[in-house]
């Protein structure tokens, strides 16, 4: 391709034009987006024809990227306005500018804008680069490129985590440099907090700061910045006006700017406890599911008492940057659509949500009501920044064959000093490990393990320095979790026994339909002789050992449709050496307690002795477009794939609970699935169903069926125990 040179305006010494690059679009991570050239005093756009990720590597290294990761065609990131600055483009990858590049020359091209191109480069950025606005003129809409940005604590809060306050540096040219706060507004601080991980800025105590700045030598950057205050990131804001630097005498009615920021009440401080009641709204109206991380999430709203989702239709980080502040999270790190963190149940509450970014709560953005054509498979979910909290320094993965499996290694003081040890394999399961690979940002538990004899860890870190471990699911840290504190006691479960855990990035997600439920109950009375089978694999209360064959049984029967709506097949954890032959059903089972079937009063005590089912896991159902891969026949492999649902219908053995021996009278029909947490899922509050029955004696009516989590605290008050989810802990 020919190249066009010298026909400019703007031109450098060697008479390749001089231009200026951004990345700009509208549901963008701040490393990806549109490519916009400033040429000529416009910016433009540039055309995919002929585009190549050779061409990505030189707008990503223009623009202070170590290197792209890849392009896209046909305005991914949406239609840019004004010129199409270049078509053709023709890059070896060497080239410093894109103007380097050949191309039909500047304004030259047969495109529109639908064909306008974007580039996703890697987050990483190039050590010491150097920004340098070489436009001649002042113009407003460049965006802020360097190298690193910091909250730099003053010594006395350099212990603290998070740090949440300090004077701002940016890293510029190999170095870190304060910028002049003359022209700093709150705006630019509330994005500052946000990249940090914090909801929102406050005031600070500027003397004391003032006192410190005048004795430090100071470095200032040459620019002012100029955010508008609901962008996720410093890199998206505008660049201010070049401030003149006069050695001593820079930036002289001012000081370097201070950022001070509040932080969600998680991550309070313990000394701050006037940040928790901040944040401690009594029934929050919004909340994350299925996440792997504290931050992460399916966005989910409560309306009418019934949670519900939100439709991805115009979903972006804007709006995802409201549900993290309002959560105590900091700005959004991305806004994810096509349930990319697993599929919600109910209602989808709201779609099309338009945000300003300045909304307190995502349900005071506009949005449409109505949500025709809308899927839970279109369910929006975010990507949170968090404060750091330095959590994965006090643990670690050892011997494993990758970094997401090994022994547990964590940080402990023993006589003063802080060394590594192992953990306790006594008690040792899958909620444990949740807490494990959630505090090294690894994602779900693939599996808890009670031996590791095989990993080769650390021999330093041999000796057991914690034990007696017990997890809720819910912390941030295994710290955090019951455990025996400073003395040890783990009898059988060192050494070769101590705990150990792989991490996955996805998990299943099973849920049970309620609507089934409630739709296939009914009684039916059946002789004993006809339940022999059932009989010896216990589904019948123990009335019935001494039960004349003649006898009858009363039987509360029903159908279960379990569903995974996560983003990973469920497998049984038993290997198919170990898995049982039921002589009822006819094939091997996979799990032998996959759920637990009770009666129970409205006190909360059972009633009627439920019984735990085992089960053959397979694929009944698919939704469209998805096969089946799991079957029980034949010995076949077993699981629920992402997307199908495994029924058990109410007309087979042990589909039941045995009621013979209940009294008339109001009762609370439970289910819970995967009770034991033997296989990881990346929710487990949707594991248990409660209806309401009522039984005369002849007849059972069974109503309000739902799915634990699913509607608000007022609405669950007449199930004790939903809220608090009260299943056994293994």
């Amino acid at each position: 391709p020919q190249r066009h040179e010298g026909l400019h305006t703007f031109s450098s010494n060697s008479g390749t034009p001089v231009i200026q690059l951004r990345l700009a679009g509208e549901n963008r991570k701040h490393h990806e987006g549109r490519v916009e050239v400033f040429y000529n005093g416009v910016w433009g756009t540039v055309c995919d024809d002929d585009f190549s990720i050779y061409a990505a590597q030189v707008v990503c290294r223009e623009l202070g990227f170590v290197d792209a990761e890849s392009w896209s065609p046909s305005a991914k990131y949406g239609r840019g306005e004004g010129q199409i600055w270049l078509d053709n483009v023709y890059c070896a990858g060497g080239e410093k500018s894109l103007a380097q590049c050949g191309s039909n020359g500047f304004g030259v091209s047969d495109c529109k804008h639908s064909e306008d191109v974007g580039v996703v480069c890697n987050q990483k950025r190039i050590a010491g680069f150097k920004f340098i606005r070489n436009q001649a003129n002042s113009e407003e809409g460049l965006t802020v490129q360097v190298e690193d940005v910091r909250i730099r604590a003053t010594y006395a809060h350099r212990k603290r985590v998070p740090i949440t306050e300090g004077f701002l540096e940016v890293k510029d040219g190999g170095k870190w440099r304060q910028i002049c706060n003359e022209e700093w507004t709150e705006m630019n601080s509330r994005v500052i907090c946000g990249m940090y991980g914090f909801p929102g800025e406050k005031r600070f105590n500027v003397k004391s700061y003032k006192l410190l700045a005048k004795r430090r030598k100071k470095n200032y950057w040459g620019f002012s910045v100029n955010c508008t205050g609901n962008e996720a990131n410093l890199a998206t804001c505008k660049l201010g006006r070049a401030i003149e630097l006069k050695g001593n005498s820079t930036c002289g009615k001012g000081m370097p700017v201070v950022v001070s920021c509040v932080p969600g009440r998680a991550f309070a401080p313990s000394v701050s406890t006037g940040f928790r009641k901040a944040y401690r709204l009594e029934q929050p109206l919004v909340r994350l599911r299925g996440g792997a991380m504290i931050g992460e999430g399916r966005v989910e709203v409560l309306k009418n008492g019934v949670w519900g989702t939100v439709c991805d239709d115009n979903w972006n980080i804007r709006a995802a940057t409201v549900v993290c502040r309002e959560l105590g999270f900091g700005s959004a790190k991305e806004a994810l659509t096509g349930a990319r963190l697993g599929q919600g149940i109910g209602p989808v509450h709201m779609n099309e949500v338009e945000c300003s970014g300045f909304e307190k709560s995502l349900t005071e953005c506009h949005f449409n009501r109505d949500s025709l054509g809308c899927s839970h498979e279109e369910d929006a979910a975010v990507r949170c920044n968090i404060p750091a909290m330095g959590f994965h320094n006090r643990l670690r993965l050892n011997g494993g064959r990758n970094p997401y499996e090994g022994r547990v290694e964590v940080l402990a003081e023993r006589n003063g000093s802080l060394v590594w040890g192992t953990v306790c394999s006594d008690s040792w399961g899958t909620m444990e490990a949740m807490v494990v690979c959630r505090q090294l940002g690894l994602g779900f538990a693939s599996h808890a393990f009670q031996e590791t004899w095989y990993w080769q860890g650390d021999s330093s870190a041999d000796a057991v320095v914690m034990s007696g471990v017990r997890c809720s699911g819910t912390e941030l840290t295994l710290d955090q979790c019951l455990h025996h504190g400073k003395y040890v006691h783990c009898p059988r479960g060192g050494g070769r026994f101590a705990a150990g855990v792989s991490c996955t990035q996805t998990a299943p997600d099973l849920v049970l339909s309620a609507q089934v439920v409630e739709q296939t109950t009914y009684l039916e009375d059946r002789p004993m002789y006809a339940l022999q089978c059932a009989h010896e694999e216990n589904c019948l209360s123990s009335s019935a050992n001494k039960a004349d064959a003649s006898s009858y049984r009363r039987l509360l029967r029903f159908s279960s449709q379990i569903h995974n709506n996560g983003q990973s097949d469920f497998r049984p954890r038993a290997a198919p050496h170990s898995w049982v032959w039921h002589e009822c059903h006819r094939h091997y089972h996979s799990m032998e307690v996959f759920t637990h079937y009770d009666l129970i009063s409205l006190n909360g005590t059972k009633v009627a002795e439920g019984h735990k089912a085992s089960f053959c896991l397979e694929d009944t159902h698919c939704d469209d477009g998805i096969q089946k891969r799991y079957e029980c026949a034949n010995f076949g492999a077993q699981g629920i794939t992402v997307g199908c649902w495994d029924t058990y219908r109410h007309d087979i053995d042990c589909q039941w609970i045995d009621i013979t021996d209940v009294k008339p009278g109001d009762y609370i029909f439970q289910v819970v699935i995967n009770p034991n947490y033997e296989v990881a899922e990346s929710d487990y509050t949707n594991n248990i169903l409660k209806c309401r029955s009522r039984y005369d004696g002849q007849r059972i009516w069974t109503y309000n069926c739902r799915i634990g989590g699913s509607v608000s605290s007022e609405a669950e008050e007449t199930f004790p125990g939903l809220l608090t989810n009260q299943l056994s802990h293994r």
